[in-house]
């Protein structure tokens, strides 16, 4: 094959660059087989790509190297490649061959080129597959291509020995009952929580234990401690009320002493004037001194002003009244906020609670199970069941499995003790 080609560019002015092309058009024809493979694989979060770019310049009959581009890249969680010149590229579910094609459109679009860039993309590591259940390290383990179910379970270790159930079983009973009472005491402090915000927000001085927990013997003591909060809160709040209530009393009564004032002051204005309304003829006859009538004029404008004083006195304490009711109403707000805050954060937290509880319900069944237990007691290899979990187009379905079903990136494989059958 190789030899036909060269054959065909033949020799001439050109043949060493001709010898180069047949050179890489041979080895593209190697690679086919390869490509195709890829060609069938659609791309996922966490896949790595070697990507190569090449350009055949007409103009100088000369291919360049880009360099700055070529490299490995990994697939993003939101499914994007990133890649210079180009950007956020959506890679997911498509084929390696579509990403070149979209990696050469889009260097020579945004770049301006006369000639598109060939690009080269070939998988450089696959995304991993996950394994859990009966098995000896359950975790996440890097692909491989032609992965079935059995080379995965061997790839995790093998099958769990029946010699570690026994030992195994007693431990992961003794855990699941640990952390089913830690769980079920958080969620019984979790809803008589609820119970004490909710009277809280209504105002109400106390509250009555839920009856789901009714009989609880640690009912008592956890309903005496948030019996406390409540009457923490309820007391704070009732003494910043009545604090700013003594407050505005005090500013009430001074504004009323500052009225008083006024009015008493007006009257000796209005003798001031008086006095002064009198004594402004005979200081025009020569018959009162000019200081005298300055000095009735100076009383009368001293007067007024302490009248002004009075009255923008009366301003201020309106204004700090109307900052103390306002005071009044934030902290009545502040409280009603952050109940409310309290409330849908239980809320949350007991939803986790409860499915703890459930879950550590169902490792203790789990540990006690008659079938697991035969099973140890004879020494003999259980029977397994397989299944994997795989995301299809966004969506996760579980499909049933046998030892020799291919296993794709991404998969999660579970592996289970089959129920013994009834005796």
């Amino acid at each position: 094959m190789k030899t036909d080609i060269f054959e065909a560019f033949g020799s001439g002015p050109f043949s060493g660059r001709s010898r180069l092309m047949a050179t890489c058009l041979a080895a593209s024809l190697a690679f086919l087989p390869q490509i195709a493979a890829a060609d069938e694989y659609h791309l996922g979060s966490q896949d790595k790509l070697t990507i190569r770019i090449a350009e055949w310049q007409t103009v100088e009959g000369t291919f360049r190297d880009w360099t700055a581009v070529n490299g490995q890249y990994t697939v993003g969680p939101g499914g994007t490649l990133s890649v210079p010149f180009v950007g956020e590229l959506p890679a997911a579910g498509k084929t390696t061959a579509e990403v070149a094609a979209a990696i050469g459109e889009a260097l020579q679009h945004k770049l301006a080129l006369s000639d598109r860039p060939e690009a080269s993309v070939e998988m450089a590591q696959f995304r991993p597959f996950y394994i859990s259940g009966e098995v000896q390290n359950p975790g996440q383990f890097p692909y491989v291509p032609d992965l079935t179910v059995l080379k995965a379970i061997s790839v995790a270790g093998g099958i769990r020995r029946n010699t570690d159930y026994g030992p195994q079983l007693g431990k992961d009973l003794v855990t699941a009952k640990g952390n089913f009472d830690i769980s079920d005491d958080q969620r019984i402090r979790l809803m008589v929580r609820r119970a004490r915000i909710d009277a809280d927000l209504a105002g109400k001085t106390s509250f009555e234990a839920p009856k789901e927990v009714e009989g609880d013997p640690r009912l008592p003591a956890i309903v005496a401690d948030e019996m406390t909060i409540l009457t923490a809160d309820q007391k704070a709040l009732k003494l910043k009320l009545e604090a700013l209530d003594d407050l505005k009393g005090v500013l009430q009564a001074e504004i009323e002493s500052l009225q008083k004032k006024i009015v008493n002051q007006q009257k000796q204005v209005d003798l001031a004037q008086q006095q002064l309304a009198s004594i402004g003829p005979l200081a025009q006859k020569g018959l009162v001194a000019n200081a005298r009538l300055l000095d009735s004029q100076q009383s009368v404008t001293d007067l007024q002003g302490k009248i002004l004083d009075y009255e923008t006195a009366i301003l201020t304490a309106k204004q700090a009244i109307s900052k103390a009711t306002q005071d009044a109403i934030d902290a009545q707000n502040t409280l009603s906020s952050s109940l409310a805050a309290d409330r849908q954060q239980t809320e949350a937290d007991l939803n986790e609670a409860a499915l703890k509880v459930n879950m550590q319900q169902g490792l203790i069944a789990q540990a006690t199970d008659p079938a697991t237990r035969v099973a140890t007691a004879t020494n003999e290899e259980p029977a397994l069941l397989y299944a994997l979990v795989r995301v299809v187009d966004g969506k996760t379905s579980e499909i049933a499995a046998k030892e020799d079903t291919p296993i794709l990136p991404g998969d999660v494989i579970k592996v289970k003790l089959a129920p013994l059958p009834s005796q």
